[in-house]
């Protein structure tokens, strides 16, 4: 069956593979060409982790890009096997993996320690996925840990921009205006409403951080922290040989079973931040699913754990990347939700929307002119990408923790964490909760701290 063959009420038409759902442009959803368009400028997101790996591992630019080619084109994995997602970073654990990475000496020993905890994250995930238990591992966590985890990361992003060296010495200027801006776009109860009366806004409102990058553009090279973009014409030139004989096993070997060992504890603070999203991937398909009754839209979260396990397993062999894979990339999956609730004429079939947005970055990726005008200030892209994570973050961990003591606890964690790392976060959260709450360990009890200036009838239905 063809998509326009689907019917009121129906998934879209889909060859079965056991759980996967396979779906081909064309014949199984219709081309969206708006979302395949906005793709081709938000690119410029996925191009911001380069920086990250020239920092973190000494890499070449042309071998970063290689990198975040290769995870562009296992993006399309979600809506190719039935996930009705648009995936991305895991944002929130990206500071996490730093902190750990940083632990190692630079060079082939870094690597390997990257190497090693990606493969881990990927079969840690793929065994949650295909057992089914991904959800009781993470409700057995108090969440006193788990918010101070949470916490931490957010800590982590903020004190990566801000801390010695860091990138706000080098572009002061630039992220102080493009960061007040893109609060303001993405947080202001001001700007939310000016989105609601004018439909310029609200255009501008759907882009995410795009504005942000093209503000960053313009001022940088005006207050002399980066250059004026030299455009280039023509195609990218990634250097997958380079990537692969000193960047990967294939020409380091694989690494030391110990880095596999040490690396548990910031892999399980990392998979607590990817099940956050995993659950936020949930609500908004579940809010897509009920604005358009025309189209039964199946999100399971086992499924998704096998498509970003296998991603990360796959990415820890030939390129192994910062950023890791995650299952959403929350603001693009809002801004596509968004236009989905227009109606089937402005869209068809959601997977239609989050496959041609994911083809249109997968092809601005290729194109040279877009990658020479933003690689001036990549380094400018993630710093704002970090500090808007930092603030999401924070808010999520507090609203975590269920009471006062779980605040307290949860603040502890989260400074452990950024100093010394999750290997020492988490025996220090453990021990806390053992002397605070003895034998309630695993109540996560809650107290008013959320709830007292709720009326009465509300507090108990909390």
């Amino acid at each position: 069956m063809k998509w326009k063959d689907r019917k009121f009420g129906e998934e879209s038409p889909f060859i079965p593979a056991g759980p996967f759902k396979i779906r081909l442009p064309f014949i199984h959803y219709r081309f969206e060409w708006p979302d395949y368009v906005q793709g081709l400028l938000m690119c410029a997101v996925d191009l911001a982790a380069i920086p990250l790996l020239i920092e973190l591992l000494g890499m070449p630019f042309e071998v970063a890009l290689a990198i975040v080619l290769l995870n562009g084109i296992f993006y399309l994995l979600h809506h190719l096997l039935g996930d009705p997602t648009i995936p991305g970073w895991i944002t929130p654990a990206i500071p996490l993996i730093m902190l750990y990475c940083t632990q190692f000496p630079e060079g082939p020993e870094r690597v390997h320690a990257l190497i090693a905890f990606q493969m881990t994250l990927g079969i840690f995930s793929i065994l949650l996925g295909s057992t089914g238990l991904a959800a009781k591992v993470v409700s057995s966590i108090p969440s006193a840990i788990r918010s101070g985890i949470i916490l931490g990361a957010g800590f982590a992003a903020v004190v990566s921009i801000f801390e010695v060296g860091g990138r706000f010495e080098t572009f002061p200027w630039t992220i102080s205006i493009a960061v007040g801006i893109g609060f303001y776009l993405l947080f202001s109860k001001h700007f939310s409403k000016l989105k609601t009366k004018n439909p310029v806004w609200g255009v501008v409102g759907k882009l995410g951080i795009f504005p942000i990058i093209i503000i960053a553009i313009i001022i940088a090279p005006l207050f002399g922290e980066a250059p004026w973009p030299t455009i280039e014409w023509g195609l990218i030139s990634p250097d997958f040989m380079g990537l692969w004989t000193n960047y990967t096993l294939f020409g380091l070997g694989f690494p030391p079973l110990m880095l596999f060992v040490t690396g548990i504890p910031t892999v399980l603070a990392a998979y607590i931040v990817l099940f956050g999203d995993v659950l936020q991937t949930k609500a908004l398909v579940k809010e897509a699913d009920l604005s358009r009754p025309d189209e039964k839209l199946d999100f399971n979260p086992n499924r998704a754990h096998l498509i970003f396990g296998a991603r990360n397993s796959a990415m820890s062999v030939i390129g192994p990347d910062v950023t890791m894979a995650g299952p959403l990339w929350a603001a693009m999956q809002v801004v596509v939700v968004q236009r989905y609730k227009d109606g089937r004429k402005a869209m068809d079939s959601f997977i239609g929307g989050a496959g041609s947005f994911r083809w249109g970055t997968n092809t601005g990726l290729l194109v040279l002119p877009i990658v020479s005008l933003l690689e001036p200030i990549l380094g400018i892209a993630l710093a704002l990408t970090l500090l808007i994570q930092g603030y999401v973050s924070v808010k999520v961990g507090i609203l975590e923790a269920r009471s006062q003591s779980d605040l307290g606890i949860a603040g502890i964690i989260g400074a452990v964490l950024v100093i010394k790392g999750a290997a020492w976060a988490f025996p220090v959260g453990i021990a806390l909760c053992l002397l605070i709450y003895g034998k309630d360990f695993f109540k996560n009890e809650s107290d008013e701290t959320f709830t007292k200036d709720l009326p009465l009838e509300t507090k108990e239905n909390v």
